[in-house]
């Protein structure tokens, strides 16, 4: 089974940026095959590892609620399949699924446990997992992507930022969602946490590291170049390094 580590926190807090330079990370290091699974509702992982994305999780979701969608013949369960296999974007060590818009009216009961079926299927293939989270966590609390080795969950330099980072280590307590290790890691810092120190220990997280504010990485954002084209020696990329050093990733 791969080993999963998701990144979540709110809009702005460089989740995605995080989440790439990750992926980048296993990927140079030789670590092996990587499923990318983009489940933010404002899916932008692609644009940032250089991927084009053609088919959605929540548009295949739809349409198994339609009868007239399923060919003769096939159940939905080998349909979900099928289309799985399509929506995934491949590229040299690294494959991409992007979940797409939050779920419309109705039930997705039957639909979500084929999909939570077959994404555990498909992770025994690959070493890694890497899920790019929204804030609610809402595709691992409701058990789609399962077990979580690792989360990591993003703030900015601010104190609002570090509450609702630490309202998501509630929400994993609250809700006992089946993840094995919590790190907190602090985006956007100019010098260090300076006075922003006691309420990063008001979180109760272990602080992973922080990641400082990278005008290259603005500038990438901006030009929609790639992360993964970001030179070596960029701020961004040599902290990430060191913050997944540290975990031991």
């Amino acid at each position: 089974m791969a080993r999963s580590i998701a990144v979540a926190g709110k809009g702005g807090t460089g989740k995605t940026t995080f989440a790439a330079l990750a992926i980048r990370y296993l990927v140079e290091h030789n670590k092996g095959t990587i499923l990318a699974v983009d489940a933010d509702p404002n899916a932008n992982l692609n644009e940032a590892l250089g991927l084009k994305v053609n088919t959605y999780i929540a548009d295949i979701l739809e349409e198994t609620k339609n009868p007239k969608a399923v060919p003769p013949g096939m159940s939905k369960d080998m349909f979900v399949a099928y289309k799985l296999a399509q929506a995934l974007v491949e590229a040299e060590k690294l494959d991409l699924l992007v979940m797409g818009r939050p779920e419309g009216p109705g039930c997705y009961c039957y639909p979500n446990d084929l999909l939570r079926k077959h994404l555990e299927t498909l992770a025994h293939n690959y070493g890694y997992m890497v899920i790019d989270s929204e804030a609610g966590l809402e595709h691992i609390s409701r058990r789609i992507i399962q077990n979580v080795d690792d989360l990591f969950i993003m703030s900015d330099a601010s104190v609002r930022g570090l509450r609702s980072a630490s309202r998501i280590r509630e929400l994993v307590e609250e809700m006992a969602l089946p993840i094995k290790r919590l790190f907190l890691v602090v985006t956007k810092t100019v010098d260090g946490l300076g006075s922003l120190q006691r309420e990063v220990e008001r979180t109760r997280l272990p602080l992973a590291g922080t990641l400082p504010y990278d005008p290259l990485v603005v500038e990438y954002d901006a030009t929609g170049t790639p992360l993964f084209q970001l030179p070596p020696g960029a701020v961004a990329v040599r902290k990430a390094w060191e913050i997944l050093d540290k975990v031991g990733l």
